[in-house]
């Protein structure tokens, strides 16, 4: 199983962003697919995650509103719009698959990519 994130990028407070998850030896509409980051110091947090099959979505409060996630089911690939950026999204931002009904522990995910760093420059 591999997951490739890509899509971060310096951009100023304000903008926007979309990182993408790219999947391969899983499917992604049979698994939860999370986001987490993790800024210099800091734990990794959740950030955002779409349950299997119905797709129902979830957000930390801090990003409520100004992210969302998506799949793409025929590109294998889950998405995270990133919208109203703040400098403390600045982070090494983390997609995971996992089959556990915990969705915003780390813990309840088995598959992790490999980050992608996101500068928000105020």
């Amino acid at each position: 199983v591999q997951l490739q994130a890509s899509g971060g990028g310096l951009v100023q407070a304000g903008g926007s962003l979309r990182l993408s998850c790219a999947a391969s030896g899983l499917t992604v509409n049979n698994y939860m697919m999370g986001w987490f980051r993790q800024s210099p110091g800091k734990e990794r947090e959740f950030v955002a995650a779409i349950r299997r099959y119905y797709g129902a979505t979830s957000y930390a409060d801090s990003v409520k509103g100004r992210f969302a996630i998506s799949r793409n089911n025929a590109k294998n690939a889950v998405h995270l719009q990133m919208n109203s950026l703040k400098a403390e999204d600045t982070a090494v931002y983390f997609c995971a698959a996992g089959l556990s009904l915990n969705i915003e522990n780390e813990n309840a995910y088995d598959y992790w990519g490999q980050g992608t760093l996101v500068t928000v420059s105020s």
